[in-house]
């Protein structure tokens, strides 16, 4: 058998949030819509935060109502904090299905965790912990990400035993998984191969996923790297849209084409259709009116004129 790694799809909501060009409710339905289509199976579609400061996710609740009732797809709703946590349950409420999943967010540096939370970075960990009870208690499943895993805009770079003191606070309830993330895409390979062996020896029973951006051009090597470490959940976002609106620069996610490509070639299963994938970025690129950062967007899959399994044909 293959190794399987599954693609978490974050391009409606982190994807989006930056964004200057509005996507509708009924733009966002279309975006998930074709990444379901694609084969995508987790995606992450809305965010229960304040609207006068992330106004792209002003319609949570909107595009939560008009998702597709899809039995092996789950829904992924973020949340910020308590009230967030309350409006995602909300969702559910009168038998609605609503979202599947909250994804909670811890920030590893103070100076960041209190600029996106208002609290130090140890404060973050415990009110994940505390959410993630909350939302067990209420029969909803959640995940947490450790934010600026790697790096901060304002702190510079994070020291591997702070994130791991945090991902032990917040492992103390048992989330479904942690993310680990490069919200600023300063992450080098050797790093997130030092992380993730650190947590996986320290928290043996933690399930890993790792959430990488693209701004200095090593993203997929992280991805890869976190992968040859023990990580098989990673996100990726349609087309390399997103970034964070609290940390200055921090543009670019992995685009889900380009690491589907990458894993495609060293055999690596993800039950996903890059030719579907590359539609939808077509289309994404047509209500942006700009080229997306993905390249293999541009490029388009493995030549069709050389042998895949053999040796190239074309000629240099």
């Amino acid at each position: 058998m293959m190794p399987a790694v599954e693609i978490v799809e974050v391009s409606a909501r982190d994807g989006l949030q930056n964004e200057k060009v509005i996507f509708s409710t009924d733009d966002k339905l279309r975006l998930i819509g074709n990444a379901l289509d694609a084969g995508l199976r987790r995606l992450e579609v809305a965010s229960f935060v304040n609207p006068k400061r992330v106004p792209q996710m002003a319609d949570g609740e909107a595009v939560i109502a008009g998702l597709p009732d899809i039995k092996d797809a789950t829904y992924i709703g973020l949340v910020l904090n308590k009230r967030g946590l309350f409006r995602a349950l909300e969702t559910r409420a009168g038998g609605k299905r609503g979202v599947d999943q909250v994804g909670l967010v811890a920030v590893a540096t103070d100076t960041f965790a209190q600029r996106n939370q208002g609290q130090d970075s140890i404060e973050s960990a415990e009110l994940c912990r505390d959410m993630v009870r909350v939302a067990r208690a209420e029969g909803m499943p959640a995940q947490v990400t450790l934010s600026a895993s790697f790096g901060c805009p304002f702190e510079g770079r994070v020291p591997l035993e702070h994130v791991l003191r945090m991902a032990e606070i917040i492992a103390e309830a048992e989330p479904l998984e942690l993310a680990i993330a490069d919200t600023i895409g300063v992450a080098a390979p050797a790093t997130v191969s030092r992380l993730v062996r650190l947590l996986r020896a320290a928290l043996p029973n933690l399930r890993l996923r790792a959430h990488f951006h693209n701004t200095r051009g090593t993203g997929l090597a992280n991805a890869y790297a976190a992968f040859e470490a023990g990580v098989s959940v990673l996100d990726a976002s349609i087309g390399g849209l997103g970034g964070c609106p609290f940390a200055p620069k921090a543009t670019g996610n992995i685009p889900t084409q380009d690491l589907l490509y990458m894993l495609d070639e060293c055999g690596i299963r993800t039950g996903i259709d890059l030719d579907g994938l590359l539609k939808s970025t077509a289309w994404v690129e047509g209500h942006l009116g700009r080229e997306v950062p993905s390249m293999v967007a541009q490029a388009g899959g493995f030549p069709p004129g050389a042998d895949k399994d053999g040796e190239v044909c074309l000629p240099a």
